[in-house]
């Protein structure tokens, strides 16, 4: 018996990391070699947190321009986002603006997003930490993070602060 079910849309441009993410937090494994998401891809998760057992369905979006128009649909009745770009491609957080108008055509009310910055374990940045937090906070995002599928590093955390905040939302913290 779940306390919560939520559904988690995780969006961003092709290539920034989204289906390694899922699937680093899903199976606990890098998968270097994941091909290109081909519309979208579906997961599920369960976690606890303060006590509350909670079931995450992660739908994981393709990043392509052509698979864009599917993103409306899918995201009806989610409860959360995570806005993923790659730290060594500068366009892939520019395009944070086109992703969030394509979201918010087909919801009445936003629902928490998280920023999260992709292969933070890679040395040649484009986007400095500090640009992330400020593009997050001037799109009025909920929080941001740096995370490494590769090593691990925050990947647990992005879902556990993004399922923090959807239980705060639901008040059942």
């Amino acid at each position: 018996m779940y306390d919560a079910t939520y559904k988690i849309v995780i969006f961003g441009d092709g290539g920034c990391g989204k289906t390694t993410l899922t699937q680093r937090y899903v199976t606990e494994l890098f998968i270097p070699d994941s091909t290109m998401t081909i519309g979208v891809d579906f997961e599920v998760k369960s976690l606890e947190i303060d006590e509350k057992k909670v079931k995450l369905q992660i739908w994981d979006f393709g990043g392509e321009e052509r698979f864009r128009f599917l993103l409306p649909t899918y995201v009806k009745g989610a409860n959360g986002g995570i806005f993923m770009y790659d730290i060594t491609n500068y366009s892939s957080l520019a395009h944070i603006d086109n992703w969030l108008t394509v979201i918010r055509k087909k919801i009445e009310e936003m629902f928490p997003v998280i920023v999260a910055g992709g292969k933070a374990d890679l040395a040649e940045r484009e986007v400095s930490s500090e640009e992330g937090i400020q593009i997050s906070e001037s799109r009025d995002m909920d929080a941001f993070i740096e995370c490494s599928s590769k090593t691990g590093e925050n990947v647990e955390k992005t879902f556990e602060a993004l399922t923090k905040i959807m239980l705060q939302k639901s008040d059942l913290s």
